[in-house]
């Protein structure tokens, strides 16, 4: 039979040659792609950075343009940090235009040689009316029902606006109401995107990998609206630069700090308080952000609601940014995490389980516009480490640490119609594992590993409308011994109020998470190689998109997406209950659909939306044929939520704001049990009196069964009052599950007995700002 070249690249008879071949084309491209520098060089261009004026912060989507008399000649919009660039200028005499609702415009004459390199940085003075401004591309690309081929854009507005019990908010109650993610509930910390396992998530912050981004309890995460800037979620079909994850990306940029001033806030509430801290270090240049929350939740929370919640977490973020020259920019970030608590509460079999872990991660991040060249080039520096731990009252501590450094280089070419990305990253990783023999018999395990590549992106306009980003990556696992030409593709075409959008992608990922997914309480994360003679896991993304814009109020999406999931770990189907388990080979297969609309008008804004999800497994583990009679077992995992329904409104009655959220989810599966068994092995001296044996369970086929449906209605009222020396306070008032519906978080299938999620609680909060 003939040999594909993908089958080729997974035959483990020539491993290395294959390795060496893509390095070998690794070189080649980067080689011809420096060749070509000096022929771009000679077009003109200008570039820079639009900040504002108050605070000194980036400005994303100002529409910048160029004008020789009233006739609009080119432009762009600034992009992430406020970058814009506009190529290819013809010489001549220009009047260049920055407008973005909101603020001032901006103008300048700018008179262009052949072969000129400007650097024009653009500072935008707040204005008090809204501009009848030029649009040259979207005013924003942001927005619940602004989904891009699987990519939705938030900024830390869009946060505010969901129900949360901190008055500050929070980014993980805003990925919650995103079709196609999954929460396990009100604990644990888990998120499952478009049917992917939380292990295949990347999340990035200021280029750090934050392997456990989420708090223990549901309602916070490491990201407090606070310290956010720009938030990109991609459930699927994301871009060439982003790679050793096969199901989703969530890629957060942080504020830079206040430049010219100093402000802070302190918040105080029943789950959780804290404090921000922002300032200039040089006026105008260089600038500090810190924040810090403390949970307070067994002073406050615990006593609201009269029960034990014991749970436990902080979060420190810290940032310097700076302005070295004109055309240079430099920031460090640090994050710190810990989390303590008890999601499983024991039963007459079990002692109840506590988990711990806590994320540490730094980046070095260094921007510079050469101005020999009209490229913009970044080069991120960066390491983190994830410790977890779960144990017993009479269990010994079950141990996994997860430590990495990163090194990535992205450079962008810019042309008039068109830009070319490019980039080379490492990584290399320990991963350490003490599991008491529970994972493939190995007690205590060390591993190291290496990644390499790199990828090429352009992105160019068809004739027929279509702005195309078609591009691969080269990925490749030297501790493998192997790797992967990975095609990536993104199209959007706009017509008129119509936006139609495709994307589809290879991926793979060595670094894989063992994790107990039988039940809900699967917290605990092991991490580990994929193993050799199986394969790295792989997932293939296809995405067809279609949004309109009704009017300028209203706006509906669509998208279909699917994914073919290769070469999976999962648990072994055993009888011992919990943690002892072996894992087995797998494939999976998803499909689904997104419903998106959204409104908005001065005071109001809302937006519903409806995913539909189907996942299924086929575990290939030998012993099935022994438990039900076939090679095979295809199942629904316990991730598997057919049907979520989310509705968020927010609606601004002056003097208060009003914000309120619905939520729905149909039953997750799990495994009934018939009844229990035990057995004893007869070896050496028994006793059979005092022996108890080993218990098992004896079930159905996995996840038969349907657990209740999740549904909850949560709502704040917030009041903001501005009080003397340029401070303001804002009051929050209000209810988190209203009708006190009683959800399922875990049902324990040896003794029946429930594990309910959050009940009816009452929140308050209060948050002081006070600027310079």
């Amino acid at each position: 039979m003939a040999q594909t070249p993908q089958n080729m690249l997974r035959d483990q008879s020539f491993p290395k040659r294959r390795h060496s071949v893509l390095i070998h084309g690794v070189t080649c491209f980067l080689l011809a792609v420096f060749l070509a520098l000096p022929s771009v060089a000679q077009q003109s261009i200008v570039r820079g950075t639009v900040v504002a004026e108050d605070d000194g912060e980036p400005l994303q989507g100002v529409n910048v343009t160029l004008f020789q008399g009233d006739q609009l000649i080119t432009g762009t919009a600034s992009g992430t940090d406020g970058i814009y660039a506009i190529a290819d200028i013809s010489p001549g005499v220009y009047t260049m235009r920055a407008t973005f609702i909101g603020f001032e415009t901006w103008e300048q004459e700018l008179d262009m040689g052949a072969a000129d390199r400007r650097i024009i940085n653009i500072v935008l003075a707040a204005g008090e009316t809204e501009l009848d401004e030029v649009v040259v591309e979207g005013d924003s690309d942001a927005g619940m029902a602004r989904v891009l081929a699987g990519q939705t854009t938030l900024r830390p507005a869009d946060v505010e606006r969901i129900p949360s019990p901190d008055v500050s908010g929070d980014l993980v109650n805003y990925l919650t109401t995103v079709p196609g993610i999954v929460s396990i509930g009100d604990r644990g910390g888990q998120l499952f995107i478009r049917g992917g396992e939380p292990w295949q998530n990347l999340v990035l912050l200021d280029g750090m990998w934050i392997y456990q981004p989420f708090h223990i309890l549901g309602f916070f995460s490491a990201f407090p609206t606070d310290i956010l800037q720009q938030v990109d979620i991609y459930a699927g079909g994301f871009t060439s630069q982003y790679g050793g994850r096969i199901s989703s990306v969530i890629d957060i940029k942080s504020r830079n700090g206040d430049k010219k001033g100093y402000a802070g806030s302190l918040s105080a509430a029943p789950f959780v308080s804290g404090f921000t801290l922002e300032g200039p270090i040089a006026d105008d240049y260089v600038s500090f952000l810190v924040s810090y929350r403390q949970s307070v939740i067994e002073q406050g929370a615990a006593r609201l609601v009269d029960d034990d919640l014991p749970f436990e977490f902080d979060d420190l973020f810290a940032k310097t940014h700076a302005y070295v020259n004109a055309n240079t920019q430099l920031s460090l970030s640090l994050l710190r995490t810990n989390d303590r608590g008890s999601v499983f509460e024991g039963n007459d079999l079990e002692d109840p389980e506590f988990v711990e872990w806590e994320n540490r991660a730094v980046s070095a991040r260094y921007l510079v516009f050469p101005r020999a060249f009209p490229i913009m080039a970044e080069f991120i520096l960066s390491g983190s480490r994830l410790k977890s731990s779960q144990s017993g009252i009479t269990e010994e501590v079950r141990f996994s640490k997860l430590s990495s450094a990163n090194t990535t280089v992205n450079v962008t070419h810019f042309h008039r119609n068109s830009e070319v990305r490019w980039g080379l990253f490492a990584r290399t990783l320990e991963l350490q594992s003490s599991l008491d023999g529970l994972y493939q018999g190995f007690f205590f395990r060390k591993e190291y590993a290496t990644e390499v590549g790199a990828y090429l992106e352009p992105e160019f306009m068809l004739p027929w409308g279509w702005q195309v980003r078609a591009g691969f990556r080269i990925h490749s696992f030297p501790s493998q011994d192997t790797g992967f030409l990975e095609p990536r593709f993104r199209a959007v075409k706009v017509r008129d109020r119509d936006e139609f959008t495709l994307a589809a992608g290879m991926f793979h990922q060595e670094i894989v998470g063992l994790t107990d997914r039988r039940d809900a309480a699967g917290v605990f994360t092991a991490w580990t190689t994929s193993t050799f003679d199986q394969g790295v896991p792989e997932a293939i993304h296809a995405i067809a998109g279609y949004r309109r814009a009704v009017n300028q109020r209203l706006e509906v999406s669509v998208e279909g997406w699917a994914k073919k999931l290769n070469n999976l770990f999962i648990p072994e189907w055993t009888a011992y209950p919990r943690f002892t388990t072996r894992i087995q080979p797998a494939e999976g297969r998803v499909f689904g659909a997104d419903f998106r609309v959204q409104y908005n008008r001065k005071r109001f804004n809302g937006f519903i939306t409806y995913g539909l999800s189907n996942v299924r497994y086929t575990a290939k583990q030998e012993a099935i044929a022994l438990w039900y009679g076939s090679d095979e077992l295809d199942f629904r995992p316990a991730h598997d939520r057919r049907h979520q329904i989310n509705a968020v409104a927010s609606l601004d009655l002056k003097p208060f704001d009003i914000d309120v959220r619905w939520q729905f989810g149909s039953g997750l599966p799990y495994s009934r049990a018939l009844g229990f068994d035990g057995f004893m092995v007869v070896d050496g001296d028994l006793d059979v009196f005092d022996d108890p044996g080993n218990r098992r369970v004896i079930y159905e086929e996995p996840y038969n069964g349907i657990l209740p449906t999740y549904h909850r209605l949560d709502i704040t009222f917030q009041r903001e009052m501005v009080l003397p020396g340029n401070s303001r306070l804002t009051a929050l008032a209000g209810v988190i599950n209203m009708y006190d519906r009683q959800n399922l978080f875990y049902l324990d299938v040896f003794t029946l007995r429930r594990v309910d999620q959050l009940p009816f609680i009452p929140t308050i909060g209060l948050k002081l700002e006070m600027d310079q």
